[in-house]
């Protein structure tokens, strides 16, 4: 089952409501997604980039000895010399795995191998490359200090230290994190369920003949990999017609089986955009306009406690509103806890002349590259029509030109959002 957040408000937003801002869109998907919550264990090796459903604790500290951080001699702190240099005996070796149980007394070493426990008595190690070494003795000079080149017990991990949040999506240092505390399972929510479907009578799947006024419907293609690589399972319901029950039936099937819906396509107001009268029909709408490009007629709603999202058929104003509103809306609904909702970027100067209208937010695509001089710098990747998909392929960022922004000049710094991690 999957939670519930938001309250139930009903009715739509008619053709005539003013549209939202970008940040009033996703205040209202933060607050109206919730997460699912059945759980299932997996072995540690199946859980990259599952989100957790449990806090975790260490049983252990990490490491679980005090230990040597470098190949050296290991030795009282008190012996080192404050000025000049002093002999000490060596008196046997410690490695990873073959500890020297003796006591090293006063005056004495031992040589000793990275990760080695250190041998009783002694809290300090020095490089192998700063000491002198002739038969049985080891001559060290000044410049060091007690306590260096010393790993603690338990100063990575204290025991009942917790290790990793619930909510938390894992990578690959988290599972070297969990294998570091002997944890071979691990609690995780299941794969959020996402159909999709394309509208439109002027689509066909790749394969079939393409008539007059046909094309071949790109979007689904784009929204299986946005979706497989976020890591959902995927429910593609293939090209639906543009008739009223053909949409309905299509919406009613995929509010049965899945914890998230979305179409592309048909969410205008032409006469054959059927998606959200459907949506009026079977559930509700929360909006449907958002103050930006490309991607203005999204829709988002619900079927019952399924939320629904309606993007527009333009292959690249899927892609922007997905990975503007939808991507962060899925994992949030997947169980991760602090999503960066806004998706932070970072400001460099743009090299080409953008044109803008005031009063919505633009994505436009661009290409992040270094000048000459090693710094950052951005051009638009040329026409931005919201059909021409090429300019998501050639792109790596998008530029993010804020709603009260006109024209940009070359030269000016502008706001960048990486794709990197993210397409």
């Amino acid at each position: 089952m999957r939670a519930m957040a938001g309250s139930e408000r009903t009715g739509g937003c008619g053709i005539g409501q003013a549209a939202l801002t970008v940040e009033e869109a996703r205040e209202r998907l933060r607050a109206e997604v919730g997460p699912v919550t059945t759980r299932e264990r997996l072995a540690l090796r199946a859980a990259l980039d599952r989100v957790l459903a449990e806090e975790v604790r260490s049983p252990i500290d990490v490491p679980s000895h005090t230990n040597s951080a470098v190949d050296g001699y290991a030795l009282h702190g008190d012996d080192l010399p404050g000025a000049g240099r002093i002999s000490l005996r060596c008196v046997g070796s410690a490695r990873a795995g073959s500890p020297l149980d003796r006591p090293v007394a006063r005056g004495e070493c031992a040589r000793i191998m990275t990760g080695a426990p250190l041998p009783p008595g002694v809290d300090t190690v020095v490089m192998q490359e700063h000491v002198e070494r002739a038969g049985d003795r080891v001559t060290i000079g000044d410049g060091h200090r007690g306590g260096e080149n010393v790993r603690a017990a338990g100063e990575d991990l204290a025991r009942g230290q917790t290790v990793l949040e619930a909510g938390r999506r894992l990578q690959p240092a988290d599972l070297g994190l969990l294998a570091s505390i002997g944890r071979a399972e691990v609690g995780v929510y299941r794969r959020p369920r996402v159909a999709f479907f394309s509208t439109g009578d002027e689509l066909r799947s790749i394969g079939e003949p393409l008539g007059p006024g046909l094309i071949y419907d790109s979007n689904r293609y784009t929204l299986h990999g946005m979706l497989t690589r976020l890591g959902a399972e995927v429910i593609d319901l293939g090209v639906v017609r543009d008739t009223r029950e053909a949409v309905r039936e299509a919406l009613a099937e995929a509010a049965a089986g899945a914890d998230a819906i979305l179409t592309s396509g048909g969410v205008s107001v032409g006469e054959a955009d059927y998606v959200k009268e459907a949506l009026d029909a079977l559930g509700r709408v929360s909006f449907w306009q958002i103050a930006m490009k490309p991607g203005r007629p999204l829709a988002f709603g619900r079927i019952g406690d399924v939320p629904f999202f309606g993007l527009p058929g333009n292959p690249v104003s899927v892609m922007v509103t997905f990975y503007q509103f939808v991507e962060p809306a899925l994992r949030q609904i997947a169980g991760e806890r602090g999503i960066d909702w806004r998706r932070a970027g970072f400001r460099v100067p743009c090299a080409s002349r953008l044109k803008k209208r005031a009063g919505r937010t633009e994505y436009q695509r661009g290409v992040l590259t270094y000048a000459d001089d090693g710094t950052l710098t951005v051009r638009a990747t040329g026409h931005q029509g919201s059909g021409m998909l090429r300019s998501m392929s050639v792109a790596n960022c998008f530029i993010v030109l804020p709603a009260e922004s006109g024209d940009v000049e070359p030269g000016t710094p502008v706001e960048v959002q990486p794709f990197h991690g993210i397409v």
